[in-house]
């Protein structure tokens, strides 16, 4: 996969929604944040795209996109940054705990640990201080402190994830790669993997390589 790395490190890489965490994390956050009034007004507007998305003809990043831009869109981010922060405490009692102690198995170990996510910036930043880990995922756009309704990034979906982790490590720096993910949107991330985790379709965690061992 790639050139053996000298330092004995390895970099895990952890999907959020359905892997790390058992829930639907976006799609939460919209009905812990604003008002069932509002939602629904909204949801009526996107409801050929709704239904488009579960029917599979629409994808699920567009969805993402269009979701945010009409939910959150013009909405002032002081109150919307607070109730993130209590919501991603609520995020974490919603773990899954297995996976959760291979995370916590990885820092043990020394190894570089990364929650890869489409999800949103505005919980996540609070969840990846909490793990004490470093975090890739969708970063929402604010002026004059509104949401624009509008990604400052691509989402961090599919191809997106595989290349905002080669952005941001260089692999040969080591010794093994793992990736765990519950969907079709974690293949690309998981073609950088020597070792794979998939929700649902895999019996057992990977072994995690003891650094100590081979020093």
């Amino acid at each position: 996969m790639h050139a053996p790395s000298k330092t004995h490190k390895n970099l895990a890489l952890f999907d959020f929604d359905g892997t790390l965490c058992r829930k639907d994390s976006f799609t939460g956050f919209i009905f812990y944040a604003l008002k069932k009034r509002h939602i629904v007004k909204q949801g009526i507007k996107l409801l050929p795209w709704i239904q488009a998305y579960y029917l599979n003809i629409y994808p699920a990043d567009s969805m993402r996109i269009k979701l945010f831009k009409h939910m959150f869109g013009d909405m002032y981010a002081h109150d919307i940054r607070k109730l993130a922060h209590d919501y991603a405490q609520i995020l974490m009692v919603s773990f899954d705990q297995s996976i959760h102690q291979q995370l916590i198995q990885h820092q043990k170990n020394g190894d570089d640990v990364v929650i890869v996510s489409a999800s949103i910036d505005l919980y996540l930043n609070d969840i990846a201080k909490k793990l004490n880990v470093d975090l890739i995922c969708t970063h929402t756009e604010i002026l004059d402190d509104h949401f624009t309704g509008m990604y400052s990034t691509l989402d961090c979906s599919s191809d997106q994830k595989r290349i905002r982790i080669l952005e941001k490590y260089n692999l040969d720096d080591y010794e093994s790669v793992y990736a765990y993910g519950n969907s079709k949107e974690d293949l690309a991330m998981f073609s950088l993997a020597d070792h794979t985790y998939m929700v649902g379709a895999d019996q057992e965690l990977p072994r995690i390589r003891n650094k100590r061992k081979l020093a």
